[in-house]
């Protein structure tokens, strides 16, 4: 959606509609009910709406497919015979992209396998006025993260990870390729009326800790299923000490948890996002709005009164967590997991360190990572496991580049891939090992499913933060802790890692 469009008619769109929805309904309003129903087709039936009963029509702002499921939905949506899409729409070349030998190989082994692909799905959306990301652009949630969301707009996608969007304040659904032409069309399209999760957070992230450890203790107190018609909504102070893209990281997995999506109030690190990514236009139309851009005060004071469960997590008490293997809400404290893979039985021995996917493939997660990378180089420490690291788009990789984190993941023996979904989404050729041999990996992905990665059932994949898989891959060993141990470097010395930056 251009900015002039979203400026100057979304947003008095938005804030007229509330105003609307508050002489209705009489009470105060989550942010998740704001957004939802400032969306609805019909206004007048948001009277009767009840939670996890009613089906309600909505007018999305947004669409996003990737090459895989949006082949089927584009011959769909010409059967339709309409010449042009209603809804701007977006297709991304992320997961064809199979990771073996290296970013630029890869890439370029895509584009011979996948020739025909590519060129049906370029002419579409040259024809049909969609925006089309080449292949080595960048991961479809990282790219929408960067140029198309904005706080309070709704936006669906034909990958279950579309609610990363929430990171900016943009209520994101995977859906259906059916679902995305029904809107591409110009339907509406329908909703489940999902119950609302308050999750408060307070305190302030430090040392080892990071936004993905927010979420990797969450899966373990909702499961695997606990949100499944829910939506996950946060709020508390602790909120504007998390980055954007941190907040994108907490969102992106509320998928594992079964959440419709997951959303955090508008605030000053979104704006700061904004900023770098070139979109200041839209500043001044979301602080004409911004109080419709979290909940009402009243919500907030009595949360319970408002949300169907309330969790309260306090970010100074959090520790770094590791999930797995073969589930994401098998959560497990940093301190705890040593003596959880001894008394499991799971391989110690670390085969592979992963970074990447739509879930940590920001700056600040290369940023933080490569920190840690920057340490063990300069203490002369060689990394024990190879490493794997793929960019979130190519705006990632040219900042990591110019400011030299590329250099220090070169010095420390790591292998850049291509900027795509890569080995998150199996896309991983790997032949270091015999089929069906159990080993360990641990990467910044978002599942970890038997056989999700590299098609081995045998292989414990566990779940982690970006700066806690740069270390773990440095020691080879899953049960080294880098707050509390020691490496040895080439010169017998015993180095304690310092806390990341980034």
């Amino acid at each position: 959606m251009e900015y002039r469009i979203v400026t100057n008619v979304f947003y008095p769109k938005f804030a007229a509609r509330i105003a609307g929805l508050r002489k209705i309904l009489k009470r105060p309003l989550t942010l998740t009910e704001k957004i939802l129903f400032s969306h609805l087709d019909n206004p007048v039936s948001v009277r009767s709406i009840s939670r996890q009963k009613s089906y309600i029509d909505l007018n999305p702002d947004r669409v996003a497919m990737q090459d895989a499921t949006g082949q089927m939905a584009l011959l769909q949506f010409i059967n339709s015979g309409m010449q042009r899409v209603c809804v701007p729409t977006t297709i991304h070349c992320d997961h064809l992209i199979s990771a073996k030998y290296g970013a630029e190989e890869d890439t370029c082994r895509a584009l011979r396998e996948n020739e025909e692909v590519y060129a049906f799905l370029k002419a579409a959306a040259e024809k049909f006025g969609i925006g089309f990301w080449e292949p080595g652009s960048g991961i479809i949630h990282q790219i929408v993260l960067e140029n198309y969301a904005f706080p309070g707009g709704l936006m669906i996608g034909t990958d279950s990870h579309t609610p990363t969007a929430g990171g900016l304040g943009m209520f994101g659904v995977g859906v259906g390729g059916a679902d995305a032409v029904d809107v591409m069309t110009g339907l509406s399209w329908e909703l489940k009326m999902p119950s609302i999760i308050g999750v408060e957070l307070v305190g302030r992230l430090e040392g080892w800790t990071s936004a993905k450890d927010v979420i990797l203790k969450l899966a373990g107190i909702i499961g695997a299923k606990g949100a499944t018609d829910a939506v996950i909504e946060y709020f508390g102070a602790g909120t504007q000490n998390i980055s954007c893209t941190g907040k994108a990281t907490i969102c992106n997995m509320g998928a594992e948890l079964g959440a419709t999506a997951s959303v955090f109030p508008y605030d000053d690190r979104m704006k700061d996002f904004l900023i770098c990514t070139g979109r200041e236009k839209l500043i001044s139309a979301i602080n004409n709005v911004a109080p419709e851009l979290y909940a009402d005060p009243a919500v907030y004071k009595s949360p319970e009164n408002y949300y169907d469960r309330v969790i309260r997590l306090d970010l100074n008490t959090l520790e770094p967590y590791i999930n797995g293997p073969f589930s994401p809400d098998i959560a497990v404290p940093l301190s705890e997991f040593a003596a959880y893979i001894d008394k499991n039985g799971y391989p110690a021995r670390l085969s592979a360190g992963l970074i990447g996917s739509c879930t940590n493939s920001s700056y600040e997660d290369m940023s933080r990572a490569a920190s840690v990378a920057r340490q063990a180089n300069r203490a002369k420490i060689a990394a024990q496991s190879g490493l794997f690291i793929n960019p979130g788009s190519e705006k990632v990789r040219q900042v990591c580049d110019r400011t030299g984190l590329l250099e220090e993941f070169h010095r420390f023996g790591a292998v850049l891939l291509a900027n795509a979904c890569g080995p998150c989404i199996g896309q991983w050729q790997r032949s270091e090992l015999s089929p069906g041999q159990a080993n360990s990996i641990i990467n910044s992905y978002n599942r970890n499913f038997a056989g999700r990665n590299d098609g081995n059932p045998n292989t414990c994949a566990f779940l982690a933060s970006p700066e806690i898989v740069t270390a773990m891959a440095l020691a080879g060993d899953l049960h080294f802790n880098p707050l509390t141990d020691f490496l040895e470097n080439s010169d017998g010395q015993k180095i304690r890692l310092k806390p990341p930056t980034g």
